[in-house]
């Protein structure tokens, strides 16, 4: 069963700085280039904190995240931040203009503490596999900072909307700003109690997938496991037993700061991120093209083919079954109707095999351009672009020697596979718009 809890937000005080000036997109979404803009936006830009500028002389004593550190306890003893006085949760809703079109939509959550669970509990489900690095990273910053600072986007399934109904209100927000990309971002602060109590009803029957954030939300396991031995309460269920029941709440890193959006919403957007290859010495899209017909239906299409069009052809081909595109620099060859062999997916399941991103990874990457897994993994020859004009381009000015375009993966096979206990390749899924870090903080102390 889902524990969420609300929470007395650290947030910005705006008489101190506007909040469109320190808020920034999720710290594995900012680019160098990015950073420098936001460490020049403002001296509080939460930039310093989640993603620090490294130095030369960088060691034990003075790094990125003694001073992430030391900026969030100066930042709170300056009153740049402010505490709410009362536990609440933060209704979050996003607008914005639906990437490539002009439909404009809107995404409905909430910001609330989510009790961290180990995935063997079946209550949180994953969909993707995670890498030791970023993990590493961002406990480091965990244990120096004792704090969250961005969120974990969290599914869960509500068809009737009875949890964004209850959260409904007519008030002005309490924040409200539009980020780099155009989205606006609202948020409202619920404190009464009666609605706390019903929502936390409401979502205690429900199962929650990890849209975004599974190595932010596996550090929250690492750090509460960490913390768990320090306490002397790692013996097992018993032992935590005991201590819940003295304190009647569980301690503060049980939990993570979490956003929870209702994956039957309409607002809820799943956008493809292509794969770029580049660094093939020897390719040629004449010898891909024969050896893709061992996996697909291969036809060809106009060489001049822009992705406005691409997109069309890849939403009608995928009426049938599969649907990739692959654009090289004097060829496009159309790869549908899938017809690899079960063996080439080694163990994994009907489910995973029929997604796009699978049948890529396993019979393009891997089989015909003969791309190992590790180098997949780390990205040798491989770079995840969201926008297909950018990716196409890439092939066209040279800078790679193919582009794989597909079609966004649906909710409904991500909740799937999430709740079979499978997970999906890296960058299967991109959810937009991101949620920005820095609207609300969960200090753990």
């Amino acid at each position: 069963m889902a524990h969420i809890s609300p929470f007395r937000a650290l947030r910005y005080d705006p008489a101190r700085v506007a909040v469109s000036e320190v808020a920034t997109q999720p710290y594995d979404k900012i680019t160098p280039e990015m950073q420098d803009r936001y460490y020049g936006t403002s001296p509080h830009n939460l930039v310093r904190i989640i993603l620090g500028k490294r130095n030369a002389n960088d060691g034990p004593a003075d790094n990125p995240y003694t001073r992430a550190a030391a900026f969030f306890r100066d930042w709170r003893v300056e009153g740049v931040f402010q505490q709410d006085p009362k536990p609440s949760i933060y209704r979050y809703a996003q607008r914005f203009t639906v990437p490539g079109t002009n439909t404009e939509a809107e995404r409905k959550g909430f910001i609330a503490l989510g009790k961290v669970e180990d995935y063997s509990a079946e209550v949180v489900f994953r969909h993707e596999q995670t890498l030791a690095k970023p993990k590493a990273d961002r406990l480091e910053l965990l244990r120096a900072t004792r704090a969250h600072f961005g969120q974990i986007f969290m599914l869960y399934s509500d068809p009737s909307a009875e949890i964004e109904t209850a959260l409904a209100s007519s008030e002005a927000p309490i924040i409200e700003l539009k980020d780099e990309y155009g989205v606006l971002h609202q948020v409202w602060k619920i404190s009464e109690p009666g609605i706390l109590d019903v929502v936390g009803a409401k979502m205690r029957d429900k199962k929650l997938i990890i849209a975004d954030g599974h190595h932010r939300y596996e550090t929250a396991l690492n750090y509460r496991n960490e913390r768990r031995a320090a306490a002397g309460a790692s013996q097992g269920d018993e032992g935590r037993s005991r201590s819940s029941s003295l304190s009647q709440e569980p301690p503060s890193y049980e939990f993570a700061m979490m956003t929870f959006i209702n994956m039957d919403s309409p607002g809820l957007l799943v956008l493809p991120t292509h794969r770029v290859v580049h660094g093939l010495a020897s390719f040629s899209m004449e010898s891909f093209g024969q050896g893709a017909c061992s996996f697909f239906s291969v036809g060809e299409v106009d060489r001049s083919v822009d992705s406005t069009r691409a997109k069309a052809i890849l939403k009608e081909a995928a009426q049938t079954g599969n649907a990739i595109l692959a654009v090289g620099a004097d060829r496009v060859f159309l790869l549908s109707r899938s017809k690899a062999p079960a063996s080439v997916f080694g163990g994994l399941s009907l489910r995973q095999q029929g997604l796009d991103v699978v049948q890529l990874h396993k019979c393009l990457l891997e089989g015909v351009l003969g791309l190992s897994e590790e180098s997949i993994r780390d990205q040798q020859n491989l770079t995840y672009i969201r926008d297909a004009d950018e990716a196409m381009t890439m092939v066209r000015t040279g800078r790679a020697n193919v582009a794989f375009l597909m079609n966004p993966a649906r909710v409904q096979q991500v909740r799937d596979i999430a709740f079979a206990g499978e997970v999906l390749p890296q960058k299967s899924t991109d959810f937009y718009p991101k949620l920005l870090s820095g609207l609300t903080v969960y200090a753990l102390e």
